[in-house]
Protein backbone atom coordinates (compact mmCIF):
# COMPACT_ATOMS: atom_id res chain seq x y z
CA UNK A 1 0.00 0.00 0.00
CA UNK A 2 2.19 3.20 -0.89
CA UNK A 3 -1.01 5.26 -0.30
CA UNK A 4 -0.93 7.02 -3.75
CA UNK A 5 -1.65 10.36 -2.73
CA UNK A 6 -4.44 12.67 -3.91
CA UNK A 7 -3.64 14.87 -7.43
CA UNK A 8 -3.81 17.85 -5.06
CA UNK A 9 -1.39 16.65 -2.37
CA UNK A 10 1.57 19.01 -1.19
CA UNK A 11 4.73 18.27 -2.83
CA UNK A 12 7.30 17.52 -0.26
CA UNK A 13 10.39 19.86 0.40
CA UNK A 14 13.89 18.64 -1.47
CA UNK A 15 16.00 17.47 1.69
CA UNK A 16 18.92 16.71 -0.73
CA UNK A 17 20.32 20.04 0.35
CA UNK A 18 20.58 19.16 4.06
CA UNK A 19 23.05 16.12 2.80
CA UNK A 20 25.04 19.21 0.55
CA UNK A 21 25.43 21.62 3.42
CA UNK A 22 26.69 18.51 5.54
CA UNK A 23 29.07 17.17 2.76
CA UNK A 24 30.48 20.84 2.27
CA UNK A 25 31.03 21.34 6.00
CA UNK A 26 32.82 18.06 6.36
CA UNK A 27 35.56 19.15 3.40
CA UNK A 28 35.78 22.58 4.79
CA UNK A 29 36.61 20.92 8.28
CA UNK A 30 39.40 18.65 6.70
CA UNK A 31 40.88 21.21 4.42
CA UNK A 32 42.31 18.96 1.57
CA UNK A 33 39.03 16.70 -0.04
CA UNK A 34 41.35 14.61 -1.57
CA UNK A 35 44.09 13.44 0.80
CA UNK A 36 42.82 10.73 2.73
CA UNK A 37 44.60 7.69 3.12
CA UNK A 38 42.73 5.21 4.78
CA UNK A 39 39.45 5.11 7.08
CA UNK A 40 38.91 3.01 10.11
CA UNK A 41 36.12 2.43 12.18
CA UNK A 42 36.55 3.58 15.94
CA UNK A 43 36.95 0.56 17.61
CA UNK A 44 38.71 -1.37 20.95
CA UNK A 45 41.94 -1.83 18.82
CA UNK A 46 44.69 -0.05 18.04
CA UNK A 47 44.15 1.84 14.11
CA UNK A 48 47.39 0.53 12.50
CA UNK A 49 48.38 3.59 10.38
CA UNK A 50 51.30 5.12 9.25
CA UNK A 51 50.25 8.40 8.54
CA UNK A 52 52.05 11.75 10.09
CA UNK A 53 48.21 12.89 10.16
CA UNK A 54 45.38 11.23 12.25
CA UNK A 55 41.49 12.39 12.11
CA UNK A 56 38.88 10.98 14.09
CA UNK A 57 35.30 11.54 13.25
CA UNK A 58 33.35 10.47 16.28
CA UNK A 59 30.07 10.92 18.43
CA UNK A 60 30.99 13.14 21.43
CA UNK A 61 31.02 9.87 23.94
CA UNK A 62 32.99 9.48 27.18
CA UNK A 63 34.48 5.72 25.76
CA UNK A 64 35.50 7.84 22.21
CA UNK A 65 38.01 10.06 24.12
CA UNK A 66 39.36 7.13 26.00
CA UNK A 67 40.33 5.21 22.93
CA UNK A 68 41.70 8.52 21.35
CA UNK A 69 43.55 9.37 24.54
CA UNK A 70 45.17 5.21 24.45
CA UNK A 71 46.03 5.86 20.70
CA UNK A 72 47.99 9.22 21.20
CA UNK A 73 49.41 7.96 24.52
CA UNK A 74 50.73 4.33 22.77
CA UNK A 75 52.62 6.78 20.50
CA UNK A 76 53.77 9.34 22.79
CA UNK A 77 55.65 6.03 24.75
CA UNK A 78 56.86 5.40 21.28
CA UNK A 79 58.10 8.78 20.86
CA UNK A 80 56.01 8.93 17.46
CA UNK A 81 54.57 12.13 16.78
CA UNK A 82 51.60 13.18 15.16
CA UNK A 83 48.87 15.51 14.19
CA UNK A 84 45.47 14.70 15.80
CA UNK A 85 42.38 16.19 14.83
CA UNK A 86 39.28 15.24 16.97
CA UNK A 87 35.40 16.07 14.94
CA UNK A 88 32.56 15.79 17.27
CA UNK A 89 29.29 15.24 15.32
CA UNK A 90 26.43 16.31 16.04
CA UNK A 91 28.39 18.89 18.45
CA UNK A 92 31.37 18.97 21.32
CA UNK A 93 30.16 18.55 24.65
CA UNK A 94 32.33 20.14 27.70
CA UNK A 95 32.38 16.88 29.46
CA UNK A 96 34.41 15.25 26.67
CA UNK A 97 36.95 17.66 26.23
CA UNK A 98 37.28 17.11 29.67
CA UNK A 99 38.32 13.42 29.04
CA UNK A 100 40.82 14.58 26.93
CA UNK A 101 42.54 16.84 29.59
CA UNK A 102 42.35 14.50 32.30
CA UNK A 103 44.22 12.06 29.90
CA UNK A 104 46.99 14.31 29.55
CA UNK A 105 46.14 14.99 25.57
CA UNK A 106 44.40 18.04 25.41
CA UNK A 107 47.28 19.68 24.16
CA UNK A 108 47.73 17.53 21.69
CA UNK A 109 44.89 17.12 19.86
CA UNK A 110 42.79 20.18 18.20
CA UNK A 111 38.87 19.72 18.00
CA UNK A 112 36.65 20.94 15.64
CA UNK A 113 32.22 20.27 15.46
CA UNK A 114 30.71 18.55 12.35
CA UNK A 115 27.20 19.85 13.14
CA UNK A 116 25.50 16.73 10.82
CA UNK A 117 22.39 16.38 12.89
CA UNK A 118 19.55 15.47 10.56
CA UNK A 119 19.85 12.57 7.95
CA UNK A 120 17.32 12.02 5.10
CA UNK A 121 16.25 8.85 5.03
CA UNK A 122 13.61 8.59 2.84
CA UNK A 123 11.88 11.66 1.05
CA UNK A 124 9.47 12.00 4.33
CA UNK A 125 12.10 10.92 7.05
CA UNK A 126 14.83 12.51 8.86
CA UNK A 127 16.72 10.88 11.30
CA UNK A 128 19.17 12.54 13.89
CA UNK A 129 20.31 9.10 14.18
CA UNK A 130 20.91 9.61 18.19
CA UNK A 131 19.32 6.01 19.55
CA UNK A 132 21.40 7.40 23.04
CA UNK A 133 18.43 10.00 23.45
CA UNK A 134 16.24 7.98 24.35
CA UNK A 135 18.28 6.20 28.05
CA UNK A 136 20.14 9.64 28.29
CA UNK A 137 16.94 12.14 28.29
CA UNK A 138 13.96 9.90 29.74
CA UNK A 139 16.49 7.46 32.19
CA UNK A 140 19.54 9.91 33.31
CA UNK A 141 17.28 13.13 32.72
CA UNK A 142 20.58 14.66 30.74
CA UNK A 143 19.41 17.13 28.80
CA UNK A 144 22.66 17.90 26.85
CA UNK A 145 21.28 16.74 23.10
CA UNK A 146 18.17 18.83 23.69
CA UNK A 147 20.16 21.86 22.20
CA UNK A 148 21.17 19.63 19.08
CA UNK A 149 17.01 19.16 18.46
CA UNK A 150 16.74 23.32 19.13
CA UNK A 151 19.61 23.57 16.26
CA UNK A 152 18.60 20.63 13.96
CA UNK A 153 14.97 22.50 14.03
CA UNK A 154 16.50 25.96 13.49
CA UNK A 155 18.32 24.68 10.39
CA UNK A 156 14.90 23.06 8.61
CA UNK A 157 12.85 27.06 10.22
CA UNK A 158 16.02 28.16 7.80
CA UNK A 159 16.11 26.81 4.88
CA UNK A 160 11.89 25.47 4.93
CA UNK A 161 10.21 27.84 7.41
CA UNK A 162 8.95 30.13 9.07
CA UNK A 163 6.55 27.35 10.19
CA UNK A 164 3.39 29.32 11.19
CA UNK A 165 1.63 26.56 13.34
CA UNK A 166 3.47 24.95 15.98
CA UNK A 167 2.08 22.25 18.90
CA UNK A 168 3.88 20.07 21.04
CA UNK A 169 3.16 18.00 24.36
CA UNK A 170 5.61 16.89 27.24
CA UNK A 171 8.58 18.61 29.04
CA UNK A 172 11.47 17.62 26.66
CA UNK A 173 9.44 19.07 23.92
CA UNK A 174 8.65 21.98 25.86
CA UNK A 175 12.31 22.54 26.65
CA UNK A 176 13.42 22.02 23.18
CA UNK A 177 10.67 24.41 21.38
CA UNK A 178 11.56 27.19 23.84
CA UNK A 179 15.32 26.81 22.61
CA UNK A 180 14.85 26.78 19.38
CA UNK A 181 12.83 29.89 19.85
CA UNK A 182 16.00 31.69 21.66
CA UNK A 183 17.69 31.08 18.39
CA UNK A 184 15.24 32.18 15.99
CA UNK A 185 15.17 35.63 17.84
CA UNK A 186 18.39 36.26 17.89
CA UNK A 187 18.50 35.66 14.02
CA UNK A 188 17.59 38.75 12.01
CA UNK A 189 13.97 38.39 10.32
CA UNK A 190 15.12 37.42 6.96
CA UNK A 191 13.81 33.98 7.18
CA UNK A 192 10.52 35.35 9.30
CA UNK A 193 9.71 37.19 5.70
CA UNK A 194 9.64 34.37 3.90
CA UNK A 195 6.82 32.20 2.46
CA UNK A 196 6.49 28.67 4.43
CA UNK A 197 7.07 25.69 2.53
CA UNK A 198 5.74 23.80 5.83
CA UNK A 199 2.48 24.56 7.99
CA UNK A 200 2.03 22.98 10.73
CA UNK A 201 5.30 21.60 13.44
CA UNK A 202 4.21 19.00 15.60
CA UNK A 203 6.83 18.05 18.79
CA UNK A 204 6.00 14.88 20.42
CA UNK A 205 8.01 13.03 23.60
CA UNK A 206 8.43 9.51 23.47
CA UNK A 207 6.99 9.25 27.09
CA UNK A 208 3.66 10.61 25.87
CA UNK A 209 3.28 7.22 24.44
CA UNK A 210 4.89 3.91 25.20
CA UNK A 211 2.06 1.91 24.41
CA UNK A 212 2.71 2.25 20.86
CA UNK A 213 6.59 1.38 20.61
CA UNK A 214 5.69 -1.62 23.07
CA UNK A 215 3.64 -3.29 20.69
CA UNK A 216 4.80 -6.03 17.90
CA UNK A 217 4.39 -4.74 14.83
CA UNK A 218 2.69 -5.93 11.75
CA UNK A 219 3.27 -3.39 8.86
CA UNK A 220 6.03 -5.01 6.70
CA UNK A 221 8.14 -1.77 7.17
CA UNK A 222 7.66 -2.60 11.03
CA UNK A 223 8.05 -6.41 11.13
CA UNK A 224 11.34 -5.81 8.59
CA UNK A 225 12.72 -3.53 11.84
CA UNK A 226 12.26 -6.13 14.38
CA UNK A 227 13.18 -9.22 12.65
CA UNK A 228 16.46 -7.86 10.11
CA UNK A 229 16.72 -4.00 12.23
CA UNK A 230 16.90 -1.27 9.83
CA UNK A 231 19.98 0.85 10.71
CA UNK A 232 20.56 4.04 8.54
CA UNK A 233 17.76 3.17 6.39
CA UNK A 234 18.96 -0.08 5.11
CA UNK A 235 19.18 -3.44 6.35
CA UNK A 236 21.50 -6.66 6.22
CA UNK A 237 19.51 -9.75 4.38
CA UNK A 238 21.41 -12.75 5.05
CA UNK A 239 21.90 -16.11 3.36
CA UNK A 240 17.98 -17.42 4.44
CA UNK A 241 16.67 -13.82 2.42
CA UNK A 242 18.98 -13.82 -0.72
CA UNK A 243 18.97 -17.73 -1.25
CA UNK A 244 22.64 -17.61 -1.42
CA UNK A 245 25.82 -17.69 0.74
CA UNK A 246 25.69 -14.38 0.88
CA UNK A 247 24.58 -11.23 2.92
CA UNK A 248 23.20 -8.47 1.45
CA UNK A 249 22.94 -4.67 2.23
CA UNK A 250 19.78 -3.29 0.90
CA UNK A 251 18.77 0.28 0.85
CA UNK A 252 14.96 0.73 1.99
CA UNK A 253 13.24 3.50 0.30
CA UNK A 254 10.95 5.21 -1.78
CA UNK A 255 13.48 4.36 -4.74
CA UNK A 256 12.83 0.31 -4.02
CA UNK A 257 9.86 0.49 -6.21
CA UNK A 258 8.85 -2.78 -5.00
CA UNK A 259 9.17 -2.48 -1.26
CA UNK A 260 7.66 1.29 -1.33
CA UNK A 261 4.46 -0.20 -2.49
CA UNK A 262 4.57 -2.66 0.37
CA UNK A 263 5.57 -0.68 2.89
CA UNK A 264 2.28 0.53 4.87
CA UNK A 265 0.83 -2.74 4.07
CA UNK A 266 -0.05 -4.74 7.08
CA UNK A 267 1.76 -7.88 7.05
CA UNK A 268 -1.63 -10.76 5.66
CA UNK A 269 -1.77 -8.73 2.28
CA UNK A 270 1.56 -8.32 1.31
CA UNK A 271 2.67 -12.66 0.02
CA UNK A 272 -0.63 -11.67 -1.99
CA UNK A 273 0.58 -8.27 -3.78
CA UNK A 274 4.18 -10.24 -4.18
CA UNK A 275 2.70 -12.71 -6.01
CA UNK A 276 0.48 -10.55 -8.20
CA UNK A 277 3.62 -8.55 -9.43
CA UNK A 278 5.71 -11.94 -9.85
CA UNK A 279 2.96 -12.65 -12.30
CA UNK A 280 2.89 -9.23 -13.94
CA UNK A 281 6.36 -9.55 -14.36
CA UNK A 282 6.77 -12.91 -15.89
CA UNK A 283 3.53 -11.28 -18.23
CA UNK A 284 5.99 -8.52 -19.14
CA UNK A 285 9.06 -10.75 -19.77
CA UNK A 286 6.93 -13.13 -21.93
CA UNK A 287 6.54 -10.55 -24.58
CA UNK A 288 9.53 -10.91 -25.88
CA UNK A 289 8.38 -14.38 -27.76
CA UNK A 290 6.27 -12.52 -30.34
CA UNK A 291 9.05 -9.92 -31.34
CA UNK A 292 10.68 -9.06 -34.34
CA UNK A 293 14.20 -7.81 -34.35
CA UNK A 294 13.72 -3.81 -33.59
CA UNK A 295 11.11 -4.47 -31.23
CA UNK A 296 13.64 -6.79 -29.33
CA UNK A 297 16.39 -4.14 -30.23
CA UNK A 298 13.84 -1.98 -27.78
CA UNK A 299 13.06 -4.04 -25.25
CA UNK A 300 16.66 -4.66 -24.45
CA UNK A 301 17.70 -1.22 -24.53
CA UNK A 302 14.68 0.14 -22.46
CA UNK A 303 12.63 -2.09 -20.47
CA UNK A 304 15.33 -5.31 -19.67
CA UNK A 305 17.45 -3.30 -17.42
CA UNK A 306 14.65 -2.26 -15.50
CA UNK A 307 12.58 -5.35 -14.75
CA UNK A 308 15.56 -7.58 -14.05
CA UNK A 309 16.24 -4.37 -10.96
CA UNK A 310 12.41 -5.01 -10.16
CA UNK A 311 13.22 -9.05 -10.58
CA UNK A 312 15.79 -8.83 -8.28
CA UNK A 313 13.84 -6.95 -5.44
CA UNK A 314 11.02 -8.70 -5.90
CA UNK A 315 12.98 -11.86 -5.07
CA UNK A 316 14.56 -10.43 -1.82
CA UNK A 317 11.80 -8.94 -0.64
CA UNK A 318 10.03 -12.20 -1.01
CA UNK A 319 12.32 -13.82 0.50
CA UNK A 320 12.67 -11.57 3.68
CA UNK A 321 8.46 -12.51 4.13
CA UNK A 322 9.55 -16.04 4.11
CA UNK A 323 12.00 -15.78 6.70
CA UNK A 324 9.29 -13.65 8.90
CA UNK A 325 7.09 -16.11 8.56
CA UNK A 326 9.15 -19.36 9.78
CA UNK A 327 10.50 -16.90 12.69
CA UNK A 328 6.91 -15.89 13.95
CA UNK A 329 5.24 -19.05 13.44
CA UNK A 330 8.43 -20.65 15.50
CA UNK A 331 7.55 -17.99 18.10
CA UNK A 332 4.05 -18.25 18.21
CA UNK A 333 3.20 -14.58 17.21
CA UNK A 334 -0.70 -15.26 16.85
CA UNK A 335 -0.56 -16.10 20.10
CA UNK A 336 1.02 -13.55 21.44
CA UNK A 337 -0.96 -10.97 19.43
CA UNK A 338 -3.93 -12.26 20.86
CA UNK A 339 -2.43 -11.24 24.46
CA UNK A 340 -1.21 -7.52 23.56
CA UNK A 341 -4.99 -7.63 21.91
CA UNK A 342 -6.08 -8.48 25.37
CA UNK A 343 -3.84 -6.10 27.23
CA UNK A 344 -4.64 -3.26 25.44
CA UNK A 345 -8.38 -3.45 26.08
CA UNK A 346 -8.37 -4.48 29.13
CA UNK A 347 -9.55 -7.95 28.82
CA UNK A 348 -8.58 -11.47 30.27
CA UNK A 349 -5.63 -9.86 32.36
CA UNK A 350 -5.36 -13.25 34.54
CA UNK A 351 -4.53 -15.37 31.32
CA UNK A 352 -2.80 -12.61 30.35
CA UNK A 353 -0.18 -12.52 32.93
CA UNK A 354 -0.58 -15.91 32.93
CA UNK A 355 0.95 -15.93 29.21
CA UNK A 356 3.77 -13.36 30.31
CA UNK A 357 4.48 -15.90 33.45
CA UNK A 358 4.86 -18.58 30.95
CA UNK A 359 6.87 -16.82 28.88
CA UNK A 360 9.12 -16.56 31.46
CA UNK A 361 9.69 -20.16 32.52
CA UNK A 362 10.54 -21.28 28.73
CA UNK A 363 13.07 -18.37 28.56
CA UNK A 364 12.12 -17.34 25.49
CA UNK A 365 13.61 -14.02 25.24
CA UNK A 366 14.33 -11.59 27.84
CA UNK A 367 14.05 -8.50 26.00
CA UNK A 368 10.71 -10.02 24.78
CA UNK A 369 9.87 -11.04 28.62
CA UNK A 370 10.49 -7.50 29.67
CA UNK A 371 8.60 -5.81 26.91
CA UNK A 372 5.21 -7.82 27.52
CA UNK A 373 5.62 -6.82 31.47
CA UNK A 374 6.50 -3.40 30.44
CA UNK A 375 2.93 -3.60 28.33
CA UNK A 376 1.03 -5.12 31.17
CA UNK A 377 1.97 -2.28 33.96
CA UNK A 378 1.58 0.99 31.49
CA UNK A 379 -2.22 -0.43 29.89
CA UNK A 380 -2.76 -1.59 33.87
CA UNK A 381 -1.51 1.44 35.72
CA UNK A 382 1.17 -0.25 37.50
CA UNK A 383 1.01 -4.10 38.98
CA UNK A 384 -0.57 -4.96 41.67
CA UNK A 385 2.50 -5.36 44.64
CA UNK A 386 1.69 -9.15 44.60
CA UNK A 387 1.93 -9.53 40.68
CA UNK A 388 4.83 -7.24 40.10
CA UNK A 389 6.93 -9.19 42.90
CA UNK A 390 5.63 -12.47 41.75
CA UNK A 391 7.03 -11.54 37.97
CA UNK A 392 10.06 -9.80 38.77
CA UNK A 393 11.34 -12.52 41.29
CA UNK A 394 10.02 -15.32 38.41
CA UNK A 395 12.03 -13.67 35.71
CA UNK A 396 15.65 -12.97 38.02
CA UNK A 397 15.48 -16.39 38.79
CA UNK A 398 14.79 -17.52 35.00
CA UNK A 399 17.17 -14.70 33.40
CA UNK A 400 19.57 -13.72 35.78
CA UNK A 401 19.96 -11.77 38.89
CA UNK A 402 21.95 -8.99 36.99
CA UNK A 403 18.76 -7.76 35.28
CA UNK A 404 18.01 -6.41 39.13
CA UNK A 405 19.14 -3.27 37.92
CA UNK A 406 17.25 -3.21 34.93
CA UNK A 407 14.29 -3.24 37.08
CA UNK A 408 15.22 -0.07 38.91
CA UNK A 409 15.63 1.55 35.55
CA UNK A 410 12.42 0.67 34.28
CA UNK A 411 10.28 1.95 37.21
CA UNK A 412 11.98 5.20 37.40
CA UNK A 413 11.42 5.67 33.70
CA UNK A 414 7.69 4.75 34.50
CA UNK A 415 7.47 1.93 32.26
CA UNK A 416 7.35 -0.69 34.56
CA UNK A 417 5.95 0.05 38.07
CA UNK A 418 4.12 -0.74 40.56
CA UNK A 419 0.44 0.15 42.20
CA UNK A 420 0.59 1.72 45.85
CA UNK A 421 -0.36 -0.65 48.59
CA UNK A 422 -4.03 -0.07 49.28
CA UNK A 423 -6.23 2.34 47.36
CA UNK A 424 -5.43 2.57 43.33
CA UNK A 425 -4.78 5.60 41.86
CA UNK A 426 -8.05 5.33 40.24
CA UNK A 427 -9.83 5.05 43.18
CA UNK A 428 -8.15 8.13 44.93
CA UNK A 429 -8.95 9.92 42.14
CA UNK A 430 -12.72 9.36 42.25
CA UNK A 431 -12.66 10.08 46.48
CA UNK A 432 -10.58 13.52 45.38
CA UNK A 433 -12.92 14.30 43.16
CA UNK A 434 -16.15 14.00 45.46
CA UNK A 435 -14.50 15.92 47.86
CA UNK A 436 -13.32 18.97 46.25
CA UNK A 437 -14.25 20.99 42.84
CA UNK A 438 -12.91 19.92 39.59
CA UNK A 439 -10.19 22.06 39.17
CA UNK A 440 -8.93 21.73 42.49
CA UNK A 441 -8.80 17.75 42.00
CA UNK A 442 -7.42 18.42 39.04
CA UNK A 443 -4.48 19.71 40.65
CA UNK A 444 -4.39 17.22 43.05
CA UNK A 445 -4.43 14.43 41.08
CA UNK A 446 -1.36 16.06 38.63
CA UNK A 447 0.49 16.12 42.58
CA UNK A 448 -0.36 12.33 42.60
CA UNK A 449 0.61 11.51 39.06
CA UNK A 450 3.74 13.73 38.99
CA UNK A 451 4.70 11.61 42.18
CA UNK A 452 3.76 8.30 40.51
CA UNK A 453 4.49 8.67 36.77
CA UNK A 454 0.60 7.00 36.18
CA UNK A 455 0.18 6.12 32.41
CA UNK A 456 -3.80 6.31 33.14
CA UNK A 457 -4.19 4.52 29.80
CA UNK A 458 -7.75 3.09 30.40
CA UNK A 459 -8.68 6.19 30.76
CA UNK A 460 -7.23 7.96 27.94
CA UNK A 461 -7.96 4.86 25.54
CA UNK A 462 -11.73 5.35 26.40
CA UNK A 463 -11.49 9.25 25.99
CA UNK A 464 -9.74 9.42 22.37
CA UNK A 465 -11.38 5.88 21.24
CA UNK A 466 -8.18 4.36 20.86
CA UNK A 467 -10.09 0.53 20.81
CA UNK A 468 -12.19 0.48 17.85
CA UNK A 469 -15.82 -1.16 18.15
CA UNK A 470 -15.88 -2.95 14.91
CA UNK A 471 -19.06 -5.23 13.71
CA UNK A 472 -17.58 -8.34 12.36
CA UNK A 473 -14.36 -8.52 10.60
CA UNK A 474 -11.82 -5.56 10.52
CA UNK A 475 -11.20 -5.32 6.28
CA UNK A 476 -7.23 -5.05 6.32
CA UNK A 477 -7.29 -5.09 2.82
CA UNK A 478 -8.93 -1.77 3.01
CA UNK A 479 -8.35 0.05 6.36
CA UNK A 480 -10.69 2.16 7.75
CA UNK A 481 -8.71 3.96 10.44
CA UNK A 482 -5.23 4.47 11.51
CA UNK A 483 -5.92 0.82 13.74
CA UNK A 484 -5.31 -1.46 10.99
CA UNK A 485 -1.28 -1.24 11.53
CA UNK A 486 -2.34 -2.92 14.59
CA UNK A 487 -4.62 -5.25 12.53
CA UNK A 488 -7.33 -3.00 13.84
CA UNK A 489 -7.53 -3.66 18.00
CA UNK A 490 -5.95 0.02 18.64
CA UNK A 491 -5.33 3.79 17.03
CA UNK A 492 -2.11 4.58 18.37
CA UNK A 493 -1.70 7.23 20.98
CA UNK A 494 0.80 9.78 19.44
CA UNK A 495 -1.04 9.72 16.09
CA UNK A 496 -4.28 10.01 17.45
CA UNK A 497 -3.12 12.95 19.82
CA UNK A 498 -1.84 14.40 16.37
CA UNK A 499 -4.74 13.84 14.20
CA UNK A 500 -6.94 15.62 17.20
CA UNK A 501 -4.59 18.84 17.41
CA UNK A 502 -4.44 19.28 13.92
CA UNK A 503 -8.15 19.06 13.57
CA UNK A 504 -9.07 21.72 16.54
CA UNK A 505 -5.60 24.17 15.55
CA UNK A 506 -5.07 23.76 19.51
CA UNK A 507 -5.28 21.81 22.41
CA UNK A 508 -8.76 23.15 22.76
CA UNK A 509 -11.09 20.39 23.88
CA UNK A 510 -8.80 18.25 25.25
CA UNK A 511 -7.85 19.38 28.54
CA UNK A 512 -8.79 16.14 30.32
CA UNK A 513 -6.56 14.16 27.92
CA UNK A 514 -3.76 16.55 28.51
CA UNK A 515 -3.89 16.11 32.05
CA UNK A 516 -4.35 12.11 32.37
CA UNK A 517 -1.20 12.38 30.36
CA UNK A 518 0.28 14.27 33.00
CA UNK A 519 0.96 17.07 31.21
CA UNK A 520 -0.75 20.23 31.76
CA UNK A 521 2.36 22.05 31.77
CA UNK A 522 4.07 20.57 28.98
CA UNK A 523 1.26 21.00 25.73
CA UNK A 524 1.91 24.36 23.90
CA UNK A 525 0.58 26.36 20.50
CA UNK A 526 2.07 28.89 19.02
CA UNK A 527 0.14 30.12 15.86
CA UNK A 528 1.43 33.09 14.26
CA UNK A 529 -0.64 34.74 11.32
CA UNK A 530 -1.38 32.25 7.95
CA UNK A 531 -1.07 35.48 5.43
CA UNK A 532 1.36 34.46 3.87
CA UNK A 533 1.17 30.56 4.13
CA UNK A 534 -0.38 28.89 1.23
CA UNK A 535 -3.09 26.47 1.04
CA UNK A 536 -0.78 24.09 0.11
CA UNK A 537 2.18 24.44 3.15
CA UNK A 538 -0.50 24.62 5.23
CA UNK A 539 -1.44 20.82 4.42
CA UNK A 540 2.42 20.00 5.23
CA UNK A 541 2.92 19.01 8.96
CA UNK A 542 6.49 18.36 10.19
CA UNK A 543 5.97 15.76 13.17
CA UNK A 544 9.04 15.57 15.82
CA UNK A 545 9.39 12.99 17.87
CA UNK A 546 11.87 13.29 20.85
CA UNK A 547 13.07 9.64 21.81
CA UNK A 548 12.61 7.64 18.94
CA UNK A 549 9.41 6.87 16.46
CA UNK A 550 8.38 3.31 15.45
CA UNK A 551 7.82 2.45 11.57
CA UNK A 552 4.00 1.45 12.62
CA UNK A 553 3.60 5.03 13.80
CA UNK A 554 4.74 6.33 10.47
CA UNK A 555 2.58 3.95 8.36
CA UNK A 556 -0.25 5.32 10.32
CA UNK A 557 0.35 8.84 9.85
CA UNK A 558 0.78 8.52 6.30
CA UNK A 559 -2.41 6.19 5.60
CA UNK A 560 -3.98 9.79 7.72
CA UNK A 561 -2.32 12.33 5.51
CA UNK A 562 -3.97 10.15 2.36
CA UNK A 563 -7.66 10.44 3.79
CA UNK A 564 -7.51 13.81 4.80
CA UNK A 565 -5.48 15.41 2.49
CA UNK A 566 -2.29 15.97 4.36
CA UNK A 567 1.42 15.13 3.75
CA UNK A 568 3.65 14.06 6.83
CA UNK A 569 7.32 14.56 6.89
CA UNK A 570 8.77 13.04 10.13
CA UNK A 571 11.73 14.34 12.14
CA UNK A 572 12.86 11.75 14.77
CA UNK A 573 15.96 11.53 17.28
CA UNK A 574 16.36 7.58 16.06
CA UNK A 575 13.65 5.24 14.21
CA UNK A 576 12.63 2.87 17.59
CA UNK A 577 10.70 -0.31 18.25
CA UNK A 578 9.88 -2.47 21.38
CA UNK A 579 12.99 -4.14 21.31
CA UNK A 580 15.47 -0.98 21.44
CA UNK A 581 13.98 0.81 23.93
CA UNK A 582 14.24 -2.44 25.99
CA UNK A 583 17.72 -2.60 25.46
CA UNK A 584 18.46 1.29 25.87
CA UNK A 585 16.92 0.37 29.73
CA UNK A 586 18.97 -2.65 30.44
CA UNK A 587 21.64 -2.94 32.17
CA UNK A 588 22.68 -5.90 31.12
CA UNK A 589 24.52 -5.68 27.31
CA UNK A 590 23.72 -8.18 24.75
Amino acid sequence: MAFPHRPDAPELPDFSMLKRLARDQLIYLLEQQHEVDKLYKVENKPALSSNEQLCFLVRPRIKNMRYIASLVNADKLSGRTRKYKVIFSPQKFYACEMVLEEEGIYGDVSCDEWAFSLLPLDVDLLSMELPEFFRDYFLEGDQRWINTVAQALHLLSTLYGPFPNCYGIGRCAKMAYELWRNLEEEEDGETKSRRPEIGHIFLLDRDVDFVTALCSQVVYEGLVDDTFRIKCGSVDFGPEVTSSDKSLKVLLNAEDKVFNEIRNEHFSNVFGFLSQKARNLQAQYDRRRGMDIKQMKNFVSQELKGLKQEHRLLSLHIGACESIMKKKTKQDFQELIKTEHALLEGFNIRESTSYIEEHIDRQVSPIESLRLMCLLSITENGLIPKDYRSLKTQYLQSYGPEHLLTFSNLRRAGLLTEQAPGDTLTAVESKVSKLVTDKAAGKITDAFSSLAKRSNFRAISKKLNLIPRVDGEYDLKVPRDMAYVFSGAYVPLSCRIIEQVLERRSWQGLDEVVRLLNCSDFAFTDMTKEDKASSESLRLILVVFLGGCTFSEISALRFLGREKGYRFIFLTTAVTNSARLMEAMSEVKA
